[in-house]
């Protein structure tokens, strides 16, 4: 079994060392294959690591940061004092071939500067995206791009969004996943010009399965499994999908514990319900990839708990297994040749 390695900024997030170095012990024994460098402040680090019981060993290293770059720090500011950071030494070793992939939970827009920075952009694509899967009423999954890297997209930004999903969907899908444009009604006179103008190129493309526009309260009915816009659009219709959820499981597990005639009726008729409202829950679909990169960073929610970062972890597994950049450049390649001839 060949290894891989994962590059972890262990400082990233609401919680940093407190939930990383926990996720990424555990993590090694989900994915034997897996090695993790653990980059930030070596003692905050290695406290974590001795309260698990745990020192670094040929799969679990440490590497000493000086600094973190803050959430409210600028990415242009980031970007310029980046050195002797968790987050930049994580995303140089992927940059270097030391690591496979890069995992941060730290400022997604400084995340996105230093990759599109270091990691440089694949042939053909004019910026990155950030992808992540979404619950479906039928328990599949579907994935959503962009979700908040770009706020402000051109047609062809939307395209290149829409052959980049459809590579990753592929891979986990194993067949042509069905792509969508997200706009305000179905009808192709609908919507703005970019919207309209990124169908219209999607329609006459041969290497995309192409089903039309979707609203947005199809979302999460399975009508797509690639649904396109910009990150604008993407990240207020995430953010509010998930608040929805989080609201509903809530206020079930209000009623189920409350220690009266009304619990012990919830209790009774929504148990097994809520085992699968579960499923909507946002921590098991954390990991967002940013594409469009020549190389693998995952961006985990800031406010992961330990099981949702293993997500992320999982994540950047999986697409260092499938070698999503190469399937990336191969579908670019097609479509682009497509067009050209």
């Amino acid at each position: 079994m060949q290894s891989l390695t994962v590059a972890l900024d262990a400082m990233g997030g609401d919680f940093g060392p407190r939930v990383t170095v926990p996720a990424a012990v555990q993590a090694l024994s989900h994915f034997p294959e897996l090695k993790v460098i653990l980059i930030g402040d070596e003692p905050q680090i290695t406290t974590q690591l001795l309260q698990l019981g745990v020192t670094p060993h040929s799969r679990l290293r440490i590497l000493h940061s000086l600094r973190v770059i803050g959430d409210a720090e600028k990415p242009s500011l980031a970007l310029r004092n980046s050195h002797n950071s968790s987050m930049r030494m994580a995303i140089d070793l992927v940059a270097e071939g030391e690591a496979d992939a890069c995992v941060s939970a730290g400022n997604t827009g400084a995340l996105m500067a230093l990759s599109r920075f270091i990691l440089k952009l694949l042939p053909g694509i004019e910026r990155p995206a950030l992808i992540s899967s979404i619950p479906t009423s039928t328990g599949r999954k579907s994935w959503m791009l962009d979700l908040g890297a770009n706020v402000s997209c051109d047609a062809d930004s939307l395209f290149q969004f829409a052959i980049m999903g459809s590579a990753l969907a592929e891979q986990h899908l194993g067949h042509a996943p069905r792509v969508a444009v997200l706009n305000v009604g179905t009808e192709e006179i609908k919507g703005n010009d970019v919207v309209k103008r990124c169908a219209e190129m999607l329609n006459k493309t041969q290497a995309i399965n192409f089903v039309g526009n979707i609203e947005g309260n199809k979302l999460l009915h399975d009508v797509a499994d690639v649904i396109v816009c910009d990150g604008f659009v993407g990240n207020i219709c995430l953010k509010a999908s998930e608040g929805t959820a989080q609201l509903f499981i809530d206020k079930i597990r209000a009623s189920m514990t409350a220690s009266s005639v009304k619990g012990w009726i919830a209790r009774a008729l929504f148990s097994s319900l809520f085992d699968e409202l579960k499923t909507l829950n946002p921590d098991q679909y954390n990991g967002a990839s940013l594409l469009g990169l020549r190389g693998i960073v995952i961006k985990s929610h800031g406010s992961a708990d330990v099981a949702a970062f293993i997500n992320a972890i999982g994540e950047a597994v999986h697409e260092v297994k499938r070698q999503i950049p190469s399937h990336i450049s191969d579908r670019l390649e097609a479509v682009l040749l497509e067009r050209h001839y």
